[in-house]
């Protein structure tokens, strides 16, 4: 499968971790947006929150073509994020520090058929993109794939249901009908999540 998938303010301040400190540029807090590979377009935003210095990251954005259901769920899903929508899910569980600006230990889903890999996050130097890696067994069988930090000013574009700061910004209210099925949601196979592991070497 291809590359591609989906992460307020707290991006942009100092984030100190016990025996690590990054800067707002270092760390992987904040909103990141995926691109198709081939039709360069964005694939979904995800946001990436910091729970104590163990990273979490959902996703945030989704792009509706037409004709598709807004209201896709994580049918198969094996875990806690069974049946729930892919707008919010819970993608990314469990980075932590491992130093130069890189986490580990965690896993990322793949919510188009429920897979659970193990991951990686490395914040590059000048912290505008996130490199994510998902992998089985060892990470040299891997793929990346790379997401462009977003400006403070996209949270304003998040539904309110995972605006982690929506008083910041916020952008005209939406009818009720829209925050009901939020035009946010998008089909499973438009929104790409870190690919599976190729039994390859590494890019």
């Amino acid at each position: 499968m291809r590359a591609g998938l989906v992460t307020a303010a707290l991006a942009l301040l100092a984030l100190v971790v016990p025996g690590h400190t990054f800067t707002g540029e270092q760390t992987p807090a904040g909103l990141w947006q995926g691109i198709d590979d081939d039709t360069k377009r964005p694939t979904g935003w995800f946001l990436i929150s910091d729970h104590g210095g163990v990273y979490d990251g959902i996703i945030a954005k989704m792009f509706l073509q037409p004709g598709e259901d807004p209201n896709v769920i994580c049918d198969q899903c094996k875990d806690d994020r069974h049946n729930h929508p892919w707008l919010g899910l819970e993608i990314i569980r469990g980075m932590k520090p491992e130093g130069d600006a890189k986490f580990g230990g965690g896993t990322i889903l793949d919510p188009r058929d429920g897979k659970v890999y193990k991951a990686t996050m490395k914040v590059t130097p000048d912290g505008k993109t996130l490199i994510v890696r998902g992998y089985i067994g060892i990470e040299l069988l891997g793929q990346n794939q790379y997401w462009s930090r977003l400006p403070d000013s996209a949270y304003s574009m998040l539904d309110p249901s995972v605006n982690p700061n929506p008083a910041v910004n916020p952008g005209p209210a939406a009818p009720a009908a829209a925050q009901k099925h939020p035009p946010a949601a998008q089909h499973k196979s438009d929104v790409t999540t870190p690919p599976p592991v190729q039994n390859s070497a590494q890019r």
